[in-house]
């Protein structure tokens, strides 16, 4: 007779495995190791997630539930409904997480580097948050009174890609000042007074 997983035991598969690809890379975790971090058997890990691909689109989903919820509670910390202020907010939060030690980069973006030819479900949540997160700095644009949304749309989508990317390296915190300003630079040239 087959056992019943205890409770909580997918929950704590997900954050065990979600942390060890975040530290080390999806491509150098293997299911045995995760076994071993976790302390479960081979059935156990298997019966929740059948394959390493289901193991980090979940985790992939969960990180993605993650920063839906630092948008939320970001977008309540901002008065009113001011799309710069939206914009210099997001830019700012993005900032100040590059900065943090533990921070190493973006899961999505860090998966997709990873696996750049990859079009299963992993790289479809990964795509998706890339996409989702890009029409809503897309939207706040949009809102303001600018005569090239595009362009300053595209401008501040690269330097949230220069945030990412400068994530863990000697000089983030001096970077993350640069692009805050950068973008505030931007919102004010942009805009009529």
């Amino acid at each position: 007779m087959a056992r019943t997983a205890t409770p909580g035991s997918r929950e704590k598969i997900l954050c065990t495995a979600g942390g060890l690809f975040y530290r080390h890379g999806v491509r150098a975790v293997g299911m045995n190791q995760v076994i071993d971090a976790v302390g479960c058997g081979k059935n156990l890990l298997y019966t929740h997630f059948p394959s390493k691909d289901d193991l980090v689109a979940a985790y992939l989903r969960a990180c993605r539930r993650e920063r839906d919820r630092s948008s939320a509670a970001l977008n309540e910390q901002v008065p009113g409904d001011d799309p710069a202020a939206r914009l210099r907010a997001l830019v700012g939060e993005i900032a100040a997480t590059a900065t943090r030690p533990d921070f190493r980069g973006c899961a999505f973006r860090l998966y997709l580097t990873e696996f750049p030819e990859d079009e299963g479900e992993p790289a479809r949540v990964a795509r998706d948050y890339l996409r989702d997160t890009r029409a809503e700095i897309d939207g706040l644009v949009a809102r303001l009174d600018v005569s090239d949304p595009g362009q300053l749309a595209d401008r501040i989508w690269l330097i949230v890609e220069g945030l990412y990317a400068s994530a863990a390296r000697p000089g983030t915190a001096a970077a993350a000042a640069t692009a805050t300003r950068l973008v505030e630079d931007l919102l004010a040239d942009a805009t009529p007074n």
